[in-house]
């Protein structure tokens, strides 16, 4: 069972930026590859970022490309989320995603394992 632990939600003004974590356990991080989704009340979930296994491949919602970059460090087991310019359409709560040998990277019910989620609040 893989673990995965999100962090560095918060409350901040729009604009502003926020880096959000994803810590992972296990030995088989580097073969896995990594989403980010979002969720607001009453709302779908959506997919927002998702790398490669390796990282060299990225992909993004268009609400937020540009503005947003996922990244990888799998010597850290950790992937991030750099968002910049945030909008108060940004507001959600924020889950990483996990699964080996993935093939749709936006397609939530793909992904195997989920962390608990990190909020993000943007005041207009």
């Amino acid at each position: 069972q893989v673990q995965l632990v999100e962090s560095g939600g918060g409350l901040v003004q729009a604009g502003g930026s926020l880096r959000l974590s994803c810590a992972a356990s296990g030995r088989t991080f580097s073969r896995s590859a990594m989403g980010w989704f979002r969720q607001a009340p009453g709302k779908e979930r959506e997919f927002v970022a998702a790398i490669s296994r390796a990282g060299g491949n990225t992909y993004y919602t268009d609400s937020v490309k540009g503005r947003s970059t996922i990244s990888r460090d799998n010597a850290k087991n950790t992937v991030y989320l750099q968002m910049n310019s945030l909008k108060p359409e940004d507001t959600a709560v924020y889950y990483c995603a996990s699964k080996n040998y993935i093939s749709h990277y936006y397609d939530f019910k793909e992904y195997e394992y989920w962390g608990q989620g990190t909020q993000v609040t943007v005041s207009s």
